[in-house]
């Protein structure tokens, strides 16, 4: 390995003296916000007004300091069949209810990987990424396989806690119980005994410590509301499996998510699945991996049919949050910082870890150009109204295309093409490989 040289730190700062222009950044940079500078306000400002197609949301929610956009931007698809069956205008399913059983899924997972992988290595690259613990992270897949094992509520039967909205520490202390939990379950395996009893009762300790923190999830309830027409409604006694049955009205079982990682080891055309830390034992994540023409094609479709599209993006790329948009050429950090350039490959962003789908979200809205195609997105955010416009967002045709990874997607607005793509042997690949 060579070292820094003396001859090295001379010529870098020969340099630097020599370049004026990056000494008055320096100045701008001493005292004000990089998101600030690095904004462009008239091409930011290029991307804002009327959207071709455009779908009626009820509201902005907030997901305050919490990793569940995943299970927000869900909730938002479904709150939608909900509010036009009731005739309401304004409507919200609790994301506390089920965050609270996401936390104790992932705990049953991970205890269930530690036994089932009890004999590898434990600082072997399985083990390793197992012992990552649990998020509050997730994509539609865990979302679907919570509402439909679990059902929903409305918001008002289990509203939010400041421990559901403020997860930080709730996370990290059960990560570091589940921890102690998988050293004591890896040496009963190894001691020829039966894990499953001790488990349960570690399992019983992440309820109780969820039950505190967050509030039991209801088990029946009475739902009442206003309609538009300030007509009162009420039904006494419903589950929560109940409820989703006959308000929401719809399986998620019928929609797919499409992935676009155009990566080495992920074929175009092919349903890519994995089972990782986020998804309940025995439920695997599954994509169908299309090219992102492919892919906005179906959400535009979708759109059109008057539906939003959940999909999953990077939201650390070229945003400027305070604005509400999404644009490589409105965020240029690299011009601010001398000029450099960060531009890859999509398959290669992703292979080389400069990027990943780190924030889920909806698309309400899309502009078509005079062909036809889009040219940029409406999207409704989960962080508040007091960011971008009103808490809506919109997002470039160019941002879409590099940095957009997933969206779910109605079975029926596939081709009969994909649909049969649909039907072949998943392409399995290792957790710690996931892109997405």
């Amino acid at each position: 390995m060579k070292d820094i040289s003396q001859d090295m730190l001379t010529k870098f700062h020969e340099s630097y003296e020599a370049d004026k222009a990056a000494q008055v950044l320096h100045g701008a940079l001493a005292k004000t916000n990089m998101m600030d500078l690095a904004y462009h306000p008239m091409k930011g400002a290029a991307l804002k007004g009327a959207f071709t197609v455009e779908v009626k949301t009820r509201g902005i929610t907030a997901q305050e300091q919490s990793g569940r956009c995943w299970l927000f931007a869900a909730l938002n698809i479904l709150r939608e069949k909900v509010a036009e069956k009731c005739h309401m205008e304004q409507f919200e399913l609790s994301q506390n209810y089920l965050s609270f059983y996401d936390k104790l899924e992932k705990a049953n997972n991970f205890l269930e990987m530690v036994i089932e992988h009890a004999h590898a290595p434990v600082k072997g690259q399985l083990m390793q990424y197992v012992l990552r613990g649990m998020s509050d992270g997730g994509y539609w897949t865990e979302a679907a396989d919570l509402v439909e094992k679990y059902g929903v509520v409305p918001k008002q039967v289990q509203p939010e806690t400041y421990q559901s909205g403020h997860t930080d520490r709730f996370v990290s202390v059960m990560n570091r119980l589940l921890r102690k939990d998988a050293m004591e379950l890896r040496a009963l395996v190894k001691a020829g005994k039966d894990p499953y009893a001790r488990k349960a009762e570690m399992m019983e300790e992440v309820y109780k410590a969820e039950c505190i923190a967050f509030g039991e999830p209801v088990q029946q309830f009475d739902f009442t509301w206003q309609d538009k027409d300030h007509k009162f409604h009420e039904e006494r006694g419903l589950t929560p499996q109940e409820f989703y049955r006959k308000y929401v009205g719809i399986s998620l079982t019928d929609y797919m998510a499409v992935i676009n990682e155009p990566t080495f080891d992920k074929p175009l055309g092919r349903v890519i699945a994995f089972h990782g830390g986020s998804n309940m034992a025995g439920r695997d994540m599954k994509g169908l991996n299309l090219t992102a023409q492919d892919m906005e094609a179906l959400c535009v479709k979708q759109l059109k049919a008057r539906e939003a599209v959940w999909f999953a993006c990077d939201a650390g790329a070229a945003g400027a949050r305070k604005e509400g948009v999404w644009d490589p050429e409105s965020v240029r950090y690299e011009d601010l910082l001398g000029g450099f350039s960060t531009d890859m490959e999509k398959g290669k962003r992703l292979e080389y870890s400069a990027s990943s789908a780190t924030h889920a979200m909806l698309l309400t809205g899309v502009h078509l150009d005079e062909n036809g195609n889009p040219d940029r997105w409406k999207i409704e955010n989960s962080w508040g109204k007091d960011v971008g416009d009103n808490g809506y967002f919109v997002c470039s045709e160019a941002y879409f295309r590099e940095f957009v990874y997933e969206a779910v997607i109605l079975k029926s607005h596939f081709t009969e093409e994909q649909k049969k793509m649909m039907e072949m042997e998943p392409v399995y690949i290792n957790a710690w490989d996931e892109d997405y």
